[in-house]
């Protein structure tokens, strides 16, 4: 029988690794809908994956516009886990292209497994950055 927490954290590792590489619907299909965060106190929700993918290219120029590189992740621990939800504890640390770490923070996921497959359904970050805010956050315009 496979093991719910290795299945959550084999899950969060192939979303983290499309969130560097910028693949969002890698990302979107490690999801499930509705979708909620938690940041700065506020929350946000994503009902669709259309949701999600409406916002990402903004997410990408603000994560670019702050130095960003990518997105290590240094700890993953496993809160709670049952048949078919796992709480994932996670530190982790925004990187410069040299390797420096310039946004370390902590963050508790929430993975559901819903019609067999494992997906996060909840983000819970202490993050704080330009790139994590919510709300309307037009590109610049082009010079």
């Amino acid at each position: 029988m496979p093991d719910p927490a290795i299945e959550a954290i084999a899950a969060f590792h192939r979303w983290n690794d499309a969130f560097n590489a910028r693949d969002v619907e890698t990302q979107i299909a490690h999801m499930h809908f509705p979708h909620l965060r938690l940041a700065e106190n506020q929350f946000h929700a994503w009902e669709t994956g259309d949701d999600f993918r409406s916002g990402e290219e903004n997410l990408t120029y603000r994560l670019n516009a702050e130095g960003w590189h990518h997105t290590d992740s240094l700890k993953v621990d496993v809160v709670q886990a049952g048949k078919n939800k796992v709480h994932l504890a996670i530190r982790q640390s925004r990187r410069r292209a040299d390797g420096a770490e310039y946004k370390p923070f902590n963050t508790l996921w929430i993975f559901t497994k819903i019609d067999g497959r494992w997906g996060v359904q909840f983000r819970s970050s202490f993050l704080t950055s330009s790139a994590s805010s919510f709300g309307p956050q037009p590109l610049p315009e082009a010079r």
